[in-house]
């Protein structure tokens, strides 16, 4: 069988049609689908991918981009699996070696195949995330919800860590995935540890979730499907992989909504989401659906950056990179929201005075090695060389040789931003401000970026950069999420269009966890990078 496989890999990869077993000039695709038609040409591309033939190689072979292979498995199978084949038998049932997340920065190399785990349904998460999230923000006999379910990886780790689980999800194929990977008998250690449930699995609507009882839910898992990066389904109506951006936001309002209802009081909800681009600028889908989430009612448990390792970052990539001037998304924001014990009533406003006063460094561009520069969206330093990198890669990315670097430190006082740029390329950034204690000094601080970013952009001339270096602030065991209301702020002011959000983190992240009367909670070590585009004047 593996020999056969491997004849035809290779014949295929020689250009031989596998029905006129003759070797074809010019494209394959196209030959099959004329001498042989359309259906024939499919099954020829999903025999090439069962046998192992990589992606790429496909493409090359038959003539097709990416959406359009993963279009063909969709119609064929009702569901986006990368791997066509079953899965092996079960090697062990932990992961090795695991220990549990206790910063904001989480990155796991290794995508994890332990009991029934495998990458087969394209877009699903590490079961480390979802194991994390279960152990931390739950206890064993708890109900977990996870209304994206997919493959089951939610379901697989609940059941695991002795979890009652309710899965759902709109795909009917997806469900049957699911019921397959939960078809396993635990071994005796775990049932020594947990009493083991067998989730209750079914086709349903994350936005309609009327068989669920109010405040019945102990924990949501669940990670949606991002707004046209990958179909999901063929034709499932409701998938929220079809919708625009908007109509995702929108829906996922809904979501937000039967979510606070049915998780109990203290209760916790967990989404992975990410960003996407369009022309070279970041669209901030992450920050947004926090958003989404935080007008439905529920506070910021904690805030984690999820960094991904399949990011190219030599090469062809490297290239487009540098010359385009974009950044490989490297990172998915992962919010733990919380249902509160009582309403938080709270209502923060920015008054028109702050109490941060600014000193502006005006220097001129120097030489930066483009070798040497960054091309992700996570930058990672030496703690002592953090603000000093920061500084060359934004120099070295978004200023020209021509151009002024005005530096805002907001731990000094007095100094005017120039004006004088006589419409040279300008580079301004705003630096860390170290007292941000509580929520006066929030204010404060937001009002003063507001009022620098009106100041700058009065002299700022089109295509020049005006970059934010902030963090978020944990306040009475809650996230204050900086970085999204710096971004909300923002978007008010006309002048300035997002252009990248980048998570920096010290390469010595460590392990830290404290114990409170509320439970346990995250170190925060990463800060975000706002970079903003001036706009045309006019537009």
């Amino acid at each position: 069988m593996i020999a056969e496989m491997n004849m035809t890999i290779q014949a295929l990869s020689r250009g031989e049609c596998p029905l006129c077993k003759v070797r074809v000039k010019g494209n394959l695709g196209e030959h099959l689908k004329k001498a042989h038609g359309n259906e024939e040409f499919k099954k020829a591309v999903l025999k090439a991918k069962g046998y192992g033939m990589s992606d790429a190689e496909i493409g090359n072979v038959f003539g097709i981009t990416f959406r359009q292979l993963e279009k063909i498995i969709t119609e064929t199978y009702g569901i986006n699996i990368s791997v066509l084949k079953k899965p092996k038998k079960i090697k062990y049932w932990h992961p090795r070696n695991f220990k549990e997340e206790t910063t904001t920065v989480w990155s796991f190399k290794q995508r994890g195949d332990w009991a029934t785990h495998d990458g087969r349904y394209r877009g699903n998460w590490s079961p480390y995330i979802p194991r994390n999230v279960i152990l931390k923000y739950s206890k064993p006999g708890d109900i977990v919800l996870d209304y994206f379910v997919g493959g089951g990886t939610t379901a697989v780790e609940a059941k695991l860590l002795g979890r009652r689980c309710i899965a759902r999800d709109i795909n009917p194929a997806a469900i049957g995935l699911t019921k397959e990977n939960l078809k396993f008998n635990p071994p005796r250690t775990l049932l020594d540890n947990y009493e083991i449930y067998e989730p209750e699995v079914c086709v349903g609507d994350a936005r309609e979730l009327s068989d669920i009882p109010d405040e019945s839910i102990d924990l949501i898992c669940a990670h949606p499907p991002y707004a046209g990066i990958i179909n999901y389904s063929s034709k499932v109506e409701g998938d929220l992989s079809k919708l625009t951006i908007e109509d995702f936001l929108k829906e996922m309002g809904k979501v937000a909504k039967e979510s606070y209802r049915v998780l109990k009081a203290g209760g916790k909800c967990a989404i992975l989401i990410g960003d996407t681009r369009k022309k070279k600028h970041v669209i901030p889908m992450g920050f947004k659906t926090i958003n989404v989430f935080l007008d439905a009612g529920f506070r910021l448990r904690d805030l984690v950056i999820k960094r991904q390792h399949n990011c190219k970052t030599t090469g062809f990539w490297y290239e487009r990179s540098i010359k385009y001037n974009f950044l490989l998304l490297a990172h998915e924001y992962l919010p733990i929201f919380e249902k509160p014990v009582q309403q938080n009533t709270t209502v923060y406003h920015s008054s028109e005075e702050s109490d941060f006063q600014y000193k502006a460094n005006v220097g001129e561009i120097y030489d930066v090695k483009k070798e040497d520069l960054e091309t992700t969206t996570v930058w990672i330093f030496p703690p002592e060389k953090m603000d000093k990198e920061i500084k060359r890669n934004l120099i070295g990315r978004f200023a020209t040789s021509n151009g002024q670097f005005i530096e805002i430190d907001l731990n000094r006082s007095d100094g005017k931003l120039n004006n004088k740029t006589n419409n040279r390329p300008v580079l301004v950034y705003v630096s860390l401000p170290k007292k941000l204690g509580n929520i006066s000094d929030i204010i404060a601080y937001q009002t003063a970026v507001k009022k620098i970013a009106k100041e700058v952009s009065r002299f700022m001339p089109t295509n020049s950069f005006f970059v934010i270096n902030t963090k978020d602030i944990r306040i009475n065991g809650f996230v204050y999420p900086m970085g999204v209301k710096l971004l909300e702020e923002m978007s008010i002011n006309d002048d300035f269009n997002i252009k990248e959000i980048v998570v920096v983190t010290p390469d010595n992240g460590g392990n830290f966890i404290k114990t409170t009367s509320n439970g346990h909670y995250l170190k925060i070590v990463h800060r975000y990078l706002l970079i903003f585009m001036r706009r045309k004047r006019g537009n």
